[in-house]
């Protein structure tokens, strides 16, 4: 089968923003190359190493592709995501005048290849992501996430997710029940799920999150503690209102983590306080630092109280208590 490739050249501060505008557009994957610059900043406080530049990106730079299935009006996609990524300006999101290019390829030449980019990585003090088609052996106080995200998005090396994955491990409690909003290919659940949670609900409204976010959790043999269910959070909210306890958790939870871009949170701030238990915490990731106050305004006009912030690159985690 043949696809159709567009590929956008842009800052790293925007790929996941144009990232989300690709998936909405159909695309059947979305794959990012990152600059390979050994000036860039790197986190080795856990003893991560990092092998030679593989590639000539340049720094602050990176490359993203959308693969489209044939018959696809490209045109009309690529007049579309120029608007979107164009309207980016308002939120003062530096997009460094992207190019763009077409053209058409394989199933080969992309289904596999970022495989060989994706290696083990240890995120925390205790959560390691380990690619299912990767070996490894870990130190007995490691807890293994196997990840085969698939074309879901969510490999725990994005800032967002990592900032996410470490929160996690400092909020979670055993016995928690926890819901993960925008699940992706599940990598938070699972992560939640290792943390002690008795049982994680997992949220996301794109039918190949869900697909993958099931296998991950089949895959570390959490079927039984992860629900992963084709919805928002106002419609899961509604589903345990009616009395419904095929969600797996019971509502008000203890915790609830959403790794969104910040326009999306800003839209369910009163939903995340009604499904929290008072003293309930919520994890919000996916911020640009550009929207950080906006979400610290909203969070605060719906009664949180924020207790912490993490920041790694462009990027923002934030952590509030219902009060």
């Amino acid at each position: 089968m043949r696809w159709h490739e567009v590929t956008i050249h842009t800052t790293e501060t925007a790929t996941e923003i144009i990232s989300h505008f690709i998936h909405e557009l159909g695309a059947g994957g979305v794959s990012i190359e990152e600059s390979g610059t050994l000036n860039k900043p790197r986190d080795t406080s856990l003893g991560q190493w990092y092998e030679h530049p593989l590639n000539d990106i340049p720094e602050g730079r990176a490359v993203i592709k959308g693969y489209f299935a044939e018959g696809t009006d490209m045109e009309q996609v690529l007049a579309d995501l120029k608007k979107s990524v164009e309207g980016l300006k308002e939120f003062d999101i530096d997009t460094g005048n992207p190019e763009y290019e077409l053209q058409d390829v394989d199933d080969e030449d992309w289904a596999n290849a970022w495989k060989q980019y994706f290696k083990p990585i240890r995120i925390s003090d205790r959560l390691t992501i380990k690619p299912t088609w990767e070996e490894y052996t870990p130190s007995p106080e490691e807890l293994i996430i196997e990840l085969d995200p698939g074309m879901a998005f969510g490999t725990g090396t994005h800032a967002t997710t990592a900032l996410c994955l470490r929160t996690l491990e400092r909020v979670v409690r055993p016995g928690d029940e926890v819901i993960d909003v925008g699940t992706g290919s599940g990598v938070l659940s699972i992560a939640a799920a290792k943390l002690g949670a008795k049982h994680v609900l997992a949220l996301d409204l794109d039918p190949v999150a869900v697909s993958s976010a099931k296998e991950n959790s089949r895959l570390n043999g959490l079927e039984e503690t992860i629900t992963v269910e084709l919805s928002d959070l106002l419609q899961a909210i509604r589903t345990q209102e009616k009395g419904n306890t095929a969600l797996g958790v019971t509502l008000p939870v203890d915790v609830v983590v959403a790794n969104i871009l910040a326009e999306i949170i800003l839209l369910f701030v009163d939903d995340v306080y009604a499904a929290l238990k008072p003293e309930g915490t919520y994890i919000a990731s996916g911020i640009i630092k550009s929207k950080q106050n906006d979400v610290e305004q909203a969070l605060t006009k719906a009664g949180f109280t924020l207790v912490e912030r993490f920041e790694e690159t462009e990027w923002v985690a934030l952590v509030a208590k219902k009060r």
